[in-house]
């Protein structure tokens, strides 16, 4: 809760700020793309300065996005490789209690021939899962 609270706190007068940028900066800026001749540009570009204000801000989030998204591959990895790593374990897992209940059926059939050990027998074969 404090913290959606900060975060209002901080993004609200940012919001602010930005549009009252954007309201005050209308005029047209060229933005000239052709440094050979720049009394006749080749490819000139002419919006309102907040245009390029608020494209900047953008490029920016993108850029850092991908840059934590790139440096954060290290922990992606590591990740799926513990992922595999334990599905493989749960599956050694599975398949020594299969074995094992397997074994503990067997050893019960086995000696439910002898009719001494087969109420023993059976109540461990049963309380075993």
């Amino acid at each position: 809760m404090i913290k959606r609270f900060l975060t209002y706190l901080v993004v609200f007068p940012l919001a602010v700020l930005l549009v009252a940028l954007g309201v005050v900066n209308t005029q047209r800026v060229d933005l000239i793309l052709d440094p050979f001749r720049p009394e006749a540009p080749a490819l000139a570009i002419s919006l309102p300065f907040y245009v390029y204000l608020f494209a900047a801000i953008m490029l920016g989030i993108v850029i850092g996005s991908f840059a934590t998204w790139r440096s954060q591959s290290h922990w992606r990895r590591e990740a799926r490789r513990r992922t595999v790593e334990a599905q493989r374990w749960h599956g050694e897992a599975d398949r020594l209690a299969r074995e094992r209940d397997a074994m503990v059926k067997e050893q019960a059939l086995a000696a439910a021939g002898s009719t001494a050990a087969a109420p023993a027998l059976k109540q461990i074969a049963g309380g075993i899962r």
